[in-house]
């Protein structure tokens, strides 16, 4: 009996080591890979940050920078010998495309609600619906058919053109940063990281649109707040579908959503840039109560 369990309590130590020297070759290995990817990111931002910066903020610069993501991503990948294919190119339910699609949809139109609601902005701007008429050739048709068109078409077509550009970042962020943060760290902490390496990433433009203005810091701390509730969402809805599709699908909607809808829509005042677009307060607000779901639901579920 004594031998037994002897050489049962060897065998048991064997395993044990040998694990934790597997685990410990993984840990380094992805921390290898995360190293890469970020000089590689630094290195493609920093020279599309100083072209756009520096040079003229053209829309070949901005593409630059929109895919630096995914170039820092297939360098990595050809360094430590991995194929393309190794990324979570494939899609298992459908259905997570359609949550990545209505999320977006849902956070955003409740913050604009509550922008309107309370008069911190005005809904209608009018003049942006007239500026819609004549992009379609629709001028003098009825307000409200102008404005369905528009949406319908920016939220189909225009959701399916952004998805190269936001195709760009999401290969990298969720494709790629996400996957090698998981093996080394909790989900709350993957969030975190990468929530705060995509903040930082825009600090720049955040930069380029205020300048040194008062207010810059306001817009940063709102934006980074957004950004970090979002990458919550977005990682969730990537480790349960195992797939890059749900979050680009998702980034392009945020995008047009906002900047092409929402926001041309609202009627600003002095006291709008606190709250309205994705560098004022309320978006992030609403996103917040989003993320400490999401974050619940990892927990239960084993995230």
């Amino acid at each position: 009996m004594d031998f037994f369990c002897n050489k049962n309590m060897g065998l048991s130590s064997v395993l044990t080591k040998y694990i934790y020297m597997n685990n410990d070759t993984v840990h380094k290995e992805a921390w290898n890979s995360i190293g890469i990817f970020s000089v590689f990111l630094l290195l493609f931002s920093a020279i599309a940050y100083y072209a756009i910066l520096k040079l003229n903020p053209t829309s070949l610069y901005v593409g630059l920078l929109m895919i630096a993501p995914s170039l820092a991503t297939f360098v990595t990948l050809l360094i430590k010998g991995k194929s393309f294919a190794s990324l979570p190119w494939g899609l298992k339910k459908f259905s997570f495309l359609k949550r990545g699609y209505a999320v977006p949809l849902l956070y955003v139109s409740i913050a604009y609600f509550f922008i309107w609601i309370f008069g911190v902005a005005n809904f209608i701007n009018l003049e942006k619906i007239t500026t819609w008429s004549k992009e379609l050739g629709l001028e003098g048709a009825n307000e409200i058919l102008v404005a369905t068109v528009m949406i319908v078409l920016l939220l189909t077509v225009g959701v399916i053109k952004n998805l190269g550009s936001t195709l760009g970042k999401e290969i990298g962020w969720r494709g790629f940063l996400i996957f090698e943060l998981r093996k080394v760290l909790s989900f709350n902490k993957v969030v975190l990281v990468s929530g705060i390496i995509w903040a930082v990433w825009h600090y720049p433009i955040i930069h380029l649109i205020y300048g040194r203005g008062e207010h810059l810091y306001l817009h940063i701390i709102a934006f980074t707040i957004m950004i970090v509730s979002i990458s919550v969402i977005l990682t969730y809805y990537t480790f349960k579908s195992e797939s890059l599709w749900p979050a680009a699908i998702y980034h392009s909607v945020h995008n047009i959503y906002i900047q092409k809808i929402a926001t041309p829509l609202t009627i600003s005042k002095d006291i709008s840039t606190f709250w309205i677009d994705e560098y004022g307060f309320m978006i992030p607000i609403i996103t917040v109560f989003f993320a400490i779901y999401y974050l619940r639901k990892a927990r239960v579920e084993g995230l």
